[in-house]
């Protein structure tokens, strides 16, 4: 019994270390001119990962849309934000105020998937709907 308490401890700690923290900025415009932008639009991360989207420009957030566990997350404008990924599946999110300008994201955690089609479900505006088709269509979906 003792022995199976070490090897969980081992584990679990293993799982902590392996963990990485992931970088996101949220710009008016970014090095290439493009308005509005996340400076990563789609992210790849393992569960366990952490993301932290920097408030580089006043005015922007963080508003998960659709995910694989229904979350229910939204920052406020002009601050920094940060979650952590534990459950595989696809994650889309926009700057509330600049989503009908292309302003969205996704993160993909442990390459899955398979909630891909929920996300087509969502109703886009104006240059998200084109952004988000040329997202899924790079994605395979």
């Amino acid at each position: 019994m003792v022995r199976f308490f070490y090897v969980l401890i081992a584990l679990m700690w293993a799982s902590v270390a392996t963990a990485e923290t992931h970088e996101v900025l949220m710009l008016n415009k970014d090095k290439q001119g493009n308005r509005m932008v996340f400076s990563t639009e789609i992210l790849h991360v393992k569960s366990g990962d952490t993301v932290n989207w920097i408030a580089k420009s006043k005015g922007h957030n963080v508003e998960i849309i659709t995910s694989p566990n229904n979350m229910k997350f939204k920052s406020k404008l002009g601050k920094d934000a940060t979650l952590t990924f534990t459950d595989p599946g696809v994650y889309y999110y926009w700057c509330t105020p600049h989503k009908g300008v292309g302003m969205i994201g996704l993160v993909i955690v442990d390459n899955d998937l398979s909630n891909l089609q929920d996300i087509t479900k969502v109703k886009s505006y104006g240059k998200s709907k084109k952004k988000l088709k040329a997202f899924l269509k790079e994605l395979g979906g």
